[in-house]
């Protein structure tokens, strides 16, 4: 980039920037009290301008924070901690225990559920017969489903739980 458009280019950026640095600042005085300042005409309504020749205080800004270490990613040259091969395959072997005991606690609650399940599927309960017409009850379909949906659900839940835990166990080496 050539001297002359460097020049140019700072010059049409600090314009704007003095012309915000010579902009009123108007003091705003809700009726709360709450005191806010804007430069913002739109927003000047019952405020006043502030005199243009006051004191310019700053505050420095606090100390920039020391750089955190970056911790080092396994392929660095630094020393990355691995875990023995033997440490490894002991937790792997107690990972696939605890799993293992999981979901035979799942199986179980699984044909615990279609059980209970089966046997509300059987049962007629009152809540699902509709008023008595020629004589006879007969079974209001949606009731009775509505009725059954949360056993469904507990089936459904422990089926998907079994899966994930079958997809744990078969990821493991």
């Amino acid at each position: 980039m050539t001297s002359v458009r460097k020049t140019v280019l700072v010059l049409v950026l600090a314009c704007p920037l003095a012309s915000l640095a010579q902009s009123t600042v108007y003091k705003c005085v809700d009726d709360r009290g709450r005191v806010t300042y804007t430069n913002d005409r739109n927003l000047v309504r019952g405020c006043k301008p502030l005199e243009r020749d006051q004191p310019v205080s700053s505050v420095p800004a606090p100390p920039a924070p020391a750089p955190a270490a970056r911790p080092s990613s396994p392929s660095s040259s630094q020393s990355f901690p691995r875990v023995a091969p033997d440490a490894q395959r002991a937790r792997d072997d107690s990972r696939r225990e605890l799993l293992q005991r999981e979901l035979e606690s799942e199986q179980a609650a699984l044909e615990k559920a279609r059980a209970t399940l089966e046997a509300e599927e059987a049962r007629v309960a009152p809540e699902d017969r509709n008023a008595m017409r020629d004589g006879r009850a007969t079974i209001n379909i949606a009731k009775r489903d509505a009725r059954l949906e949360p056993f469904r659900n507990a089936v459904e839940l422990h089926e998907r739980n079994i899966e994930a835990l079958q997809r744990e166990l078969s990821r493991l080496p």
